[in-house]
């Protein structure tokens, strides 16, 4: 599973180049530096940065507002305003040095930071810069833009590989990525040694109950309960092991989660 997923990650990290082709996209932000130029005009043509209010200082223009307007969107603003100073004028617009775009990482389930973004990047290509995730609650992490949820529960994205659900980053968004409380899963009931057996990502009900000792004499065989807490609601699975073993239902054998208690009933009989 983990060699996949870093193949995953890898790929992922190779497509970046080519979407970083959308670079005319970029919106300009304070403290950003810009070279700027008019073609034959060598007056016109120079460098600077964005103020801190937003706004750049052109040769006979005076303050031009930058920030907020892509760099195409800046060389149209500009282009029409030197007309009346120059005949026809052609404006280049480059962001030289990229300050200004952002994203921040907190929470306590990964190492907090600030990420710059040099680049059109998503989140699953972003996931996969971060390291080990392994202590990290994926289900309960949020991406945050402009004070709001925009996409909720990363297990999916980065965990399943199930990209359609992947999002473009912009300047400013902040993903909360908390600490993964319980590590466990907790097997009782009739087991031989009901215990807490540290979670693995994939782990089944049979390889845990396994783990656990195996079934008492007795176990109700096909009286086996999940639970699992699903935000704050509780939500309970059967499971009938009786049909695995002898009919072959791997079906029966479900996929545990961090957190989960599997209680194995014993029969009255």
């Amino acid at each position: 599973m983990r060699i996949n997923l870093m193949a995953a990650c890898i790929g992922m990290l190779f497509l970046m180049a080519p979407v970083a082709s959308g670079a005319a996209d970029y919106v300009i932000g304070e403290g950003d530096g810009l070279d700027i130029s008019v073609w034959g005009v060598k007056e016109l043509t120079f460098s600077v940065k964005v103020r801190p209010d937003g706004k750049i200082t052109v040769p006979g223009l005076g303050d031009v507002a930058a920030s907020g307007t892509t760099p195409k969107e800046l060389q149209v603003s500009l282009g029409a305003r030197l007309r009346e100073l120059v005949k026809n004028p052609i404006v280049t617009v480059t962001v030289r040095d990229i300050t200004n775009s952002k994203v921040y990482i907190y929470g306590g389930g990964i190492k907090s930071g600030v990420y710059d973004l040099q680049r059109r990047t998503t989140l699953l290509q972003l996931l996969c810069t971060l390291g080990e995730v392994k202590t990290a609650d994926l289900r309960r992490a949020y991406l945050l833009r402009n004070g709001k949820r925009v996409k909720e529960d990363f297990y999916k994205l980065f965990i399943k590989g199930e990209s359609e659900n992947d999002i473009l980053l912009e300047s400013g968004d902040s993903l909360f990525i908390p600490l993964l409380l319980d590590k466990n899963v907790y097997i009782l009931g009739a087991v031989l040694t009901p215990k807490a057996v540290e979670y693995r990502e994939g782990m089944r009900v049979m390889e845990a109950i396994l783990e656990a000792g195996g079934f008492t004499k007795f176990a109700d065989q096909d009286d086996i309960v999940i639970r699992r807490k699903v935000g704050q609601k509780e939500q309970s699975l059967e499971v009938k092991a009786k049909k695995l073993f002898k009919q072959g239902d791997l079906s029966q054998n479900l996929v545990l989660e961090a957190g989960d208690y599997v209680l194995v009933k014993e029969s009255l009989f």
